[in-house]
């Protein structure tokens, strides 16, 4: 399961760290309340996200036998994977730009801006999805714990440490835009190999 986990972790990534609505809040925020409001905006994320992963995974349960929807559900993810990588790319150079409408409530800036994210449904629901139903397939239903484990510490840590640390230097600034790009680059390829799978029943990639 180790290597699925690595492959979560490395999809998960180009989400959280690419620019977006929490990302300005964040920086918003962390102004005001430090890394704690980093935090508190990683639960009110993590209070919208973990349910609609369960409802998710319940509504896959029911499929996840079927070879012909696996595979369908492989080739909609890998295109979804593949346009956010190319949007992950485009964006990690895309200006951030700090609000002070969002200093307020953390925990419920954490809950609206991700309750009220298109991007968010359509994450889940494009990419997130196959990625439920290859964990519940082999490892089964119990592997939904470190299935989001995985991913949602990502959310956490970057979340906090940009509370933290509210602005970049120019030095730090370069570094983080080249990592988002790179996980941009690495979105892509999952894709392509989530393709692969759903059009000729292999993958390229062995995580």
């Amino acid at each position: 399961m180790l290597p699925f986990l690595i492959k979560v972790t490395l999809i998960s990534s180009s989400g959280a760290l690419a620019p977006g609505p929490l990302t300005t809040a964040t920086l918003a925020v962390g102004a005001k309340h430090g890394w704690r409001g980093g935090f508190k905006i990683a639960l009110g994320h993590l209070a919208v996200e973990f349910p609609l992963v369960i409802v998710i995974a319940l509504g896959l349960y029911i499929l996840f036998k079927d070879p012909i929807f696996i595979r369908i559900s492989s080739l909609v993810g890998g295109i979804f994977m593949i346009y956010f990588g190319y949007m992950t790319m485009k964006d990690a150079f895309a200006d951030v730009q700090r609000s002070s409408k969002f200093e307020g409530y953390p925990f419920l800036v954490g809950v609206t801006l991700t309750a009220l994210n298109p991007f968010f449904i359509l994450w889940w629901v494009g990419i997130g999805s196959p990625l439920i139903l290859e964990a519940i397939a082999n490892w089964g239903f119990i592997s939904l714990i470190p299935f989001y484990a995985a991913h949602v510490w990502l959310d956490f840590v970057w979340l906090t440490a940009l509370a933290h640390a509210t602005s970049f230097s120019g030095r730090a600034e370069k570094v983080y835009r080249t990592v988002v790009f790179v996980l941009g680059l690495l979105l892509l390829a999952f894709g392509l190999d989530f393709l692969c799978y759903g059009l000729f029943g292999f993958r390229f990639l062995h995580f």
